[in-house]
């Protein structure tokens, strides 16, 4: 017998409370953070592409000036986006990494994390959301040489067709991709070949510039469809699907690697994890860039563990080797994410307590040197009105005289 228990009353739905927790800012303040946000990115961009254009001829003077000259404007947008994420989207940034990267990372005075990674590497990273290589962007910075001005990424080709910031790109000597490996593979082996050119001192010493290549092997950000691809890709070649992260496409790693082996010894690998994101949930939907630079509600930590490979032990002589050695290599980073959606912590590097906090992590915020570094980005600008200004007044006075 069926007992009536009256009118039900509706459910309401579960709030869903952000991990950063509430917007900190309300929308006229929004609107404000945006304008501000707008005015001081867009006017960087454009001193830096006026920049670059100031040095473009340098293309056909002295090659390795130009390219000495690029990497300056490279580093300007290195310190924008380190200042944007200052100013906008503070954030901290928690690291470890295991015993191959031991002493390679550790805590200055001023309370700044620095990097002596080398000054030629490859860095491979897990892909969660579209601000990734931001952070990994500011590692350059805080590495020791500064390396933010060497860093080269491997891009969409739709990319390059944005007004100016995709021409600035190109200046940067950033890789385009078509995803079309046919169509690729030329145009990547003809950009690569580039970061191998040898140079040589007047004292005849040969070296190689800087160059921090970093790729993402899994090729596109954690999402719903990308775990639905991963899974199915799992399903075809026979394979077990990841948890966490993405099953790793190995066919542009491999080739990379294969055409810097002998003019790199490593391979850094960065598993990245943001404080918040429920297990089975991307962050993606959770960090995005209005919350993060407008709302107030950028992650509260985001996390790297780091791992360094030799391009030596590596089996780059065969392509099934290579993708079964990248596969074992996401299938531990998975379980590295595991401890992370567990603990709230990745592992602790095994370093002596001198050097990292007592947990076994270093801890630091994305922020500049020093304060109003970013004025750096205007400089060459700066020079070339001063000189202008005093051939204008030359002229002027010339034609004075002679008149």
């Amino acid at each position: 017998m069926t007992v009536a228990n009256g009118p039900q009353r509706a459910t309401k739905p579960a709030v869903t409370v952000h991990p950063s927790g509430r917007e900190k800012y309300g929308r006229g303040t929004q609107v404000l953070r945006g304008l501000s946000f707008g005015l001081y990115f867009t006017m960087c961009c454009l001193a830096i592409f006026a920049t670059q254009l100031v040095g473009a001829p340098l293309y056909w003077v002295d090659r390795d000036l130009y390219y000495a000259y690029m990497a300056l404007t490279k580093q300007s947008f290195g310190l924008t986006i380190t200042t944007m994420t200052q100013w906008w989207g503070p954030t901290t940034i928690r690291i470890s990494g295991d015993a191959s990267v031991a002493g390679q990372m550790k805590k200055t005075k001023d309370g700044r994390v620095e990097f002596s990674f080398p000054d030629r590497m490859v860095m491979i990273a897990n892909h969660q959301i579209y601000t990734d290589w931001l952070y990994l962007w500011w590692v350059g910075y805080a590495n020791s040489p500064q390396m933010h001005g060497h860093l080269y990424i491997i891009l969409k080709e739709s990319l390059k067709y944005i007004p100016i910031v995709g021409i600035g790109m190109m200046f940067y000597g950033f890789i385009f991709m078509s995803r079309k490996m046919a169509t690729d593979q030329p145009r990547l082996a003809h950009r690569l070949r580039k970061l191998q050119t040898a140079h040589t001192t007047p004292g005849g010493t040969r070296y190689l510039d800087p160059m921090w290549l970093l790729l993402f092997p899994e090729g596109t950000n954690a999402s719903q469809n990308g775990r639905n691809k991963s899974a199915k890709w799992a399903e075809k070649i026979g394979v077990k699907d990841l948890e966490h992260l993405l099953l790793p496409r190995s066919t542009g790693t491999y080739f990379c690697l294969n055409e810097l082996k002998d003019t790199v010894d490593y391979v850094y690998d960065c598993t990245v994890a943001y404080e918040g994101v429920p297990r089975g949930k991307f962050g993606e939907s959770i960090f995005t860039l209005a919350g993060t630079y407008f709302r107030g509600q950028p992650p509260k930590s985001v996390n790297f563990y780091w791992r360094r490979f030799r391009i030596a032990d590596i089996p780059l002589d065969n392509a099934e080797k290579f993708d079964e050695w990248l596969r074992e290599r996401w299938y531990e980073k998975d379980a590295i994410m595991e401890q992370y959606i567990s603990t709230g912590r990745f592992p602790s590097t095994p370093e002596t307590a001198a050097n990292m906090s007592q947990e076994g992590f270093l801890e630091t915020e994305v922020r500049t040197r020093y304060h109003l570094e970013f004025l750096q980005i205007f400089s060459v600008l700066g020079v070339v009105a001063l000189l202008l200004n005093i051939a204008l007044k030359l002229w002027h006075r010339l034609v004075s005289i002679i008149g």
